[in-house]
């Protein structure tokens, strides 16, 4: 159990693919401008991660070495598809608003880098675990990143009116630059929550290696 424990929270601090290993950055800060989208990217993004790295954890064994990269592009191509229409049937507005973000889920860098990483060489178990981890980090950044955004941006939380009018909406924060200044801003936080917590075995018997 603490193995689990410890997979699932690399992916929320540790590990967190947007503030450590910074990957997939331009449709997380693309849809941020917004805490639906940010949720919504946050979900999509969470489902197809668990699902496709269950199945290639799976069926790792049957899958040739020479064909593994295409046959991962499939499988993640195939969750993607089945989020996109979930979401143009059930949720239209949002699937609307997230234009093309959601189709582009299949060529992101997360998902590909955990299927070929950890999903194609680990036990189901640890699957997922890790999936659920990176899947749920990447979801408490986009979202924590819209409400700040939303906020200070446009004045309203999921689309209702929070701040009073006398508090004009910052343009700054809808916009690229401020997309990435309070990017920046949970990297750091991040980093001090890293700093604070009991490093992992790992790690430890690492720093004590000599140089």
């Amino acid at each position: 159990m603490n193995r689990y424990i410890r997979i699932f929270t690399n992916g929320i601090i540790r590990e967190n693919p947007l503030l450590m290993l910074m990957i997939g950055l331009c449709s997380s800060l693309a849809v941020t401008t917004a805490v639906a989208n940010g949720i919504g990217m946050g979900l999509s993004m969470t489902f197809v991660l668990l699902m496709s790295e269950l199945v290639i954890s799976l069926f790792k064994k049957l899958i040739p070495e020479s064909v593994r990269i295409p046959v991962f592009i499939i499988v993640i191509a195939a969750f993607t598809t089945v989020i996109d229409y979930m979401l143009k049937a059930y949720f239209p507005d949002l699937s609307k608003a997230m234009g093309v973000f959601i189709p582009l889920i299949v060529v992101n860098c997360i998902i590909m880098g955990r299927v070929e990483s950890f999903a194609s060489k680990q036990p189901l178990g640890n699957v997922i675990f890790d999936a659920l981890g990176m899947g749920l980090g990447y979801t408490w950044v986009l979202t924590g990143i819209a409400i700040i955004r939303e906020l200070l941006g446009s004045g309203t939380l999921l689309g209702f009116h929070v701040l009073p009018t006398s508090f004009p909406p910052i343009l700054f924060f809808v916009l690229p630059p401020g997309g990435f200044f309070v990017f920046s801003l949970f990297v750091s936080l991040n980093l001090l929550i890293k700093a604070r917590l009991k490093p992992l075995p790992t790690e430890a018997n690492h720093e004590e290696e000599p140089a």
